[in-house]
């Protein structure tokens, strides 16, 4: 504080507060990485840990909500409790669907490897014309000779 302040609190005959340290912000889940896990699945922890204090400090402002709303009988009160029910709702789906999605991540490399039914050629009629003759010419290469019957009568 500078000197004029201290000189009006002492005027007044209010007491100085010291002023408040700035803390520095730390999520609330810290992030913490398994090195022994894929990127994948501490993602998923990380996500999951989050949703999990999402929905718990959710309901906790619910609650509050309510009894301030009991107590007021506002319906103003009464709307914004119903908001936070439903961004509570919404963040159980979420978390819901973030099972579905590391599923899903997980099966890729299984469906990856499966034979491919129907292929589809992007590009013009004479590179697919050139690509077919390029074929032709190597499986006639790779033919073993035929066998000459002549020899056998």
């Amino acid at each position: 504080m500078s000197k004029l302040e201290d000189k009006v609190n002492e005027i007044l005959g209010i007491e100085s507060k010291e002023p408040k340290e700035t803390k520095e912000f730390k999520p609330l889940v810290p992030r913490r990485e398994d090195k022994q896990k894929a990127d994948i699945d501490n993602d998923y922890d990380y996500s999951r840990e989050n949703y999990y204090n999402l929905i718990e400090r959710g309901q906790e402002a619910i609650q509050g909500i309510l009894d301030v709303a009991k107590e007021g009988q506002h319906p103003r009160a009464y709307e914004v409790a119903l908001a936070g029910i439903k961004n509570v709702a919404d963040t159980v789906d979420k978390l819901q669907d973030l099972q579905g999605k590391l599923k899903s991540l997980k099966d890729v490399p299984k469906t990856a490897n499966q034979n491919i039914k129907n292929a589809l050629f992007v590009g013009s009629t004479a590179e697919l014309q050139k690509m077919l003759k390029n074929d032709e010419d190597i499986k006639s290469k790779n033919i073993t000779p035929e066998k000459d019957d002549t020899k056998d009568k």
